[in-house]
């Protein structure tokens, strides 16, 4: 209502500012916008809450400041100076654009160079008379000292590149240490208050960690290298825990509610099959035996996995557990990631179980028709003790009459999903899975976390080793050479071409290449076949089945021979290139020779160009300890490149190290395995920002639910 006196309408109420929300996309913060926003996609990077996890890869203390006249070429510092001069030329002969910017503070002058960056001149020129900060390392020039390309800032301003400890961002093209530093410091000033810390308080207190809030600032720009230290152990305590959480509730998951089978364990399971055996089991074997028997005592579903060497003697551990199932009046299933090693393992277990009187069948996709259904009907009636076949032996339409136990071979070739569709076909039968692939305990304990592990870590005795060599390429001749004088007594030779990244099929046009080359100019004569990814799966099999029964004498193939059958007349592993390889491959590759009674060789042919790759051929030279070369793997390169933790479905890692981190990991499976067995749901009260976060992070983790 309007008085006569014509007063103004009042004015609308001011609009509720909308709560803060880190999933606001990071275009919308400010100094980002669509374009950076973009790149910043590049690095994981899409919403607040990636931005203020985006942490930094180092720290650099730029705490004190240089004074010019003291600096020493080579020396990286802090120093601060007024700007005299802003000059840009081009060099005569490449005709590329230098900056030069003078700077002085009184006790000298240096020179601050860019190359092609026209921009920095422009912005220096406007700066004449006034001061700025300027990281980086000095070296002599024409005109006495000189820093190329150094980080600077205007001083006065709030400055995030110098007088501070500095974060080092990852970078990825179109992005710059200078803006990043400038986006995430806003970013933190606006979106803290937002930062909910998902750590029950009891565990801060229990292990001395700070809030999040406080990590989340320390982090990206510490108070001091103490804060900086105290910021990172929350962090990577944080990330461990909850991994190990999800790891946690999906081991709970895949037996929860559901009684496993609790086996009577006694001598009589498995005393036939120990006197029969021709051997003394090692040490290693009876101690792996004793924890599977114990977890098939108990009433819950066993999840193990076993590892063990090339030739450490995992199958007959296997068959150990097959037998407490047998003796129990259960079936035992067995899978393997090839029809070819399903075929292998057929052979060895019907040889170890026929003079007991127990029945294998077979059960693969290429078997015919007639078999598959013969042996489907002996596996549903229960004539049948152990089935061995692919991921055929899971298909819907095979029945078994009473599944008590699945050994799994070559874990990182099957998914949780299969494991699961495993035990769908029993009465949640145990489970137990085997890798010849060495990995590290702590990498172990976040790969496979959900799994109990066993290490079978001592050969059997009287096992001759495989001798390595490192050559060069030029010693190449003489390595034909002597392959050729053990094909001449009847022996086989693998060879294997050098890794191409790009796509498989380069891979296999590389390998025919070789081939051809080798048969026509190198090993005339000798018998000779190429075997690669691109072939059809009864092409493989068929050149690996005429290489078993000594059809062919030499096999040119690429990696797909790395988890392959057992040739024993075969004793020469040569490698081409092989500093294009990861220590581990290597160690697979080599494992495919050495399976006889005639002493066995690998031979690198290799010139590395890098230290790292060096120190690898020295090391697979050095050792045949599958877990001492995967540590070594793991050291030189790193826990992201290690061989098969991409393939694994975990998310990598921001900001723990498996390496560095090895008592925070084992502190934090602790306090998660610890912490579900109280609240296995996470249903309580005071557990429900830590449940949500749990699912929010491992949305894609299979099998994680905590509902």
């Amino acid at each position: 209502m309007q008085d006569s006196g014509g007063s103004k309408s009042p004015r609308t109420a001011p609009k509720a500012e909308r709560p803060l929300d880190l999933e606001t996309n990071v275009q919308f913060v400010k100094g980002v916008g669509e374009k950076v926003g973009k790149v910043m996609g590049r690095l994981g990077i899409f919403t607040v809450r990636d931005l203020l996890a985006h942490y930094p890869a180092r720290h650099e203390d730029r705490t004190r400041f240089r004074r010019i006249g003291d600096l020493q070429p080579g020396e990286t510092a802090t120093i601060r100076g007024r700007v005299i001069a802003a000059d840009a030329t081009r060099t005569p002969r490449s005709q590329m654009l230098l900056v030069k910017v003078a700077i002085e503070d009184g006790t000298g002058y240096a020179t601050l160079v860019w190359f092609n960056q026209w921009y920095i001149r422009n912005r220096f020129a406007k700066l004449l008379g006034k001061e700025v900060v300027v990281y980086g390392t000095a070296e002599f020039g024409n005109r006495g000292m000189e820093i190329n390309n150094p980080e600077w800032e205007e001083a006065g301003s709030d400055t995030l590149s110098a007088n501070r400890i500095v974060p080092i961002y990852p970078l990825t093209e179109g992005l710059y240490q200078g803006n990043v530093r400038r986006v995430i410091y806003g970013a933190l000033e606006k979106y803290l208050p937002a930062v909910k810390d998902v750590l029950p308080p009891t565990l801060l207190d229990k292990r001395d960690l700070v809030d999040y809030p406080c990590a989340l600032q320390n982090i990206h720009f510490p108070e001091s290298m103490e804060a900086l230290a105290s910021a990172r152990q929350r962090l990577v305590y944080e990330e461990f825990f909850l991994l190990q959480l999800a790891l946690a509730l999906r081991k709970q998951n895949a037996t929860a509610d559901i009684p496993g089978i609790a086996f009577s364990v006694t001598p009589e399971c498995t005393r036939a099959f120990y006197e029969s055996l021709p051997f003394e089991m090692t040490g290693a074997q009876k101690r792996v035996i004793g924890e599977i028997e114990r977890d098939m005592a108990r009433p819950v579903s066993m999840n193990r996995l076993v590892q063990g060497d090339v030739g450490s003697g995992k199958t007959v551990v296997a068959v150990s557990a097959m037998m407490v199932a047998i003796y129990n009046g259960y079936q035992a299933a067995l899978m393997a990631p090839t029809e070819i090693l399903a075929v292998q393992h057929y052979l060895v277990l019907s040889k170890m179980l026929a003079p007991l009187g127990i029945e294998v069948a077979l059960l693969t996709g290429s078997s015919r028709a007639k078999e598959k259904r013969i042996a489907k009907e002996r596996i549903a009636a229960g004539e049948v003790s152990v089935a061995v076949g692919t991921h055929a032996v899971i298909q819907e339409d095979v029945v078994f009459h009473r599944l008590g136990l699945a050994v799994v071979d070559e874990q990182h070739r099957f998914g949780v999903l299969q494991r699961a569709a495993i035990r769908s076909k029993g009465a949640n039968p145990d489970v137990l899975v085997m890798t010849a692939t060495p990995i590290p305990r702590t990498l172990a304990l976040t790969v496979y976390g959900d799994l109990d592990l066993s290490v079978i870590d001592e050969l059997p005795p009287g096992r001759k080793a495989i001798r390595t060599h490192w050559k060069t390429a030029d010693q190449r001749d003489s390595v034909y050479q002597a392959a050729k004088d053990l094909l001449m007594k009847g022996r086989q030779v693998y060879i294997v071409c050098p890794l191409i990244e790009e796509s498989e099929k380069m891979q296999a046009k590389a390998a025919t290449e070789l081939a051809d080359h080798l048969s026509s100019q190198v090993f005339q004569g000798f018998n000779l076949e190429v075997l690669h990814g691109q072939m059809k799966t009864a092409d493989k099999d068929d050149v690996m089945r005429r290489f078993r029964d000594g059809e062919i004498q030499i096999l040119v193939s690429t990696t797909v021979i790395e988890v392959g059958i057992d040739v024993p007349n075969a004793c020469v592993m040569l490698i081409e290139d092989a500093e294009r390889f990861g220590l581990a491959q290597l160690h697979q590759l080599r494992g495919r020779v050495g399976r006889g009674e005639h002493q066995s060789f690998c031979v690198l042919i290799a010139d590395p160009k890098t230290d790292d790759g060096r120190e690898r051929m020295r090391v697979i030279s050095r050792t045949n300890n599958g877990f001492e070369i995967a540590e070594e793997d793991l050291r030189i390169r790193g826990p992201g490149e290690f061989y098969g933790t991409r393939q694994s479905g975990l998310p990598s890692l921001r900001i723990a190290n498996v390496l560095k981190d090895v008592q925070i990991l084992e502190m934090s499976r602790e306090d998660a395995f610890k912490l579900l067995k109280s609240d296995p749901k996470l249903a309580a009260s005071g557990h429900a920002a830590l449940r949500s976060e749990v699912l929010r992070r491992y949305a894609d983790f299979e099998l994680v639910t905590v509902s």
